[in-house]
């Protein structure tokens, strides 16, 4: 199921907009536990390919690949931030930084499913590495 509301987003310094449709709303969160989404920390939410419209500033995108080079991940060359990625697990989608889309924050959600990055379901492995839970104090 898609949602039908196309949400703005941006990289920090506002360089980089961009519309997003969710696939499957706020459904979708996760974080990755591989080498280099750990490092990231990032929070993303699955969107289709067509589902993603870079309004301004794509010429200030670059991108970066590591190990497989299967995933594509793409960041603001001004400020640094990550907008999205082409996933390699499924790349018809991408993962979009929630901290991008405007109005949500990555500490809106109570719970956020982590993926096994480290052991991936394209290696033949398991998938779900567990579930990080977010207590405000």
């Amino acid at each position: 199921m898609t949602d039908a509301k196309k949400h703005e987003a941006a990289c920090h310094c506002g360089t980089v907009r961009f519309r997003v449709r969710l696939a499957d709303g706020f459904n979708t969160v996760r974080r990755c536990d591989c080498s280099f989404c750990r490092m990231r920390g990032a929070v993303a939410v699955t969107a289709r390919l067509g589902d993603v419209d870079i309004v301004s500033g794509e010429q200030n995108l670059t991108l970066y690949q590591f190990n497989t080079h299967a995933a594509k991940h793409w960041f603001c060359k001004t400020c640094g931030i990550y907008t999205h990625h082409q996933r390699r697990s499924n790349p018809d989608e991408y993962g979009v930084n929630v901290a991008c889309i405007e109005g949500v924050s990555p500490f809106d959600f109570a719970e956020v499913i982590v993926n096994d990055g480290v052991h991936h379901p394209s290696d033949g492995r398991s998938g779900i590495a567990g579930v990080l839970r977010y207590s405000p104090v």
